[in-house]
């Protein structure tokens, strides 16, 4: 049996109904568990791009890859590395507002974590966190012990260290 590894999925399309039906069935055919995914915008005009994260084999993402680039509206597929990627996850806390109040090492826990404050009314407040997988789970924990009344996380969004040939690509299709 392959070593599984974590990898980042980048995967430019056109922005065409049914496409996340059938990538999703690529994943599931395979029993392969897809553990994040966003859909944004790009870098080039109306070309989206999707991050999904994945833990497989190098020689399951291969023939992922291949299966994801036959479908007519990807442009291109490719898969990182941990290594070879930069990457964030955004989440939301909802905790009750006398906490923020009544409760110092909640105050402490949002300082040391680098939360930020969205709103706080009589009722609740609302954090916001960004960071790597492992920080947005340390705040997870620590917020755990005094209750969390909802907990909203992103999939996760990345950047390659190295440059993407997909400029270069598309460019050769519109001279």
């Amino acid at each position: 049996m392959e070593n599984k590894e974590r990898y980042t999925i980048s995967i430019y399309t056109e922005n065409n109904i049914g496409l996340l039906n059938r990538i999703s069935a690529i994943f599931q055919r395979r029993h392969v568990n897809i553990e994040s995914i966003n859909s944004s915008a790009s870098e080039i005009d109306e070309v989206s791009r999707w991050t999904i994260l994945v833990n497989v084999s190098e020689d399951q993402i291969k023939k992922i890859i291949g299966q994801i680039e036959k479908q007519v509206e990807v442009i291109k597929a490719y898969y990182h590395t941990e290594d070879e990627t930069i990457y964030q996850e955004s989440c939301l806390f909802k905790i009750k507002s006398d906490l923020l109040f009544e409760e110092r090492q909640i105050q402490n826990i949002i300082k040391d974590s680098n939360a930020r404050i969205v709103t706080v009314n009589k009722d609740f407040f609302v954090l916001e966190k960004s960071g790597r997988s492992s920080e947005v789970d340390l705040l997870y924990r620590e917020l755990s012990a005094f209750g969390i009344l909802q907990f909203n996380r992103s999939g996760r969004i990345a950047v390659t260290k190295e440059a993407m040939e997909i400029t270069k690509l598309l460019q050769t299709f519109n001279p």
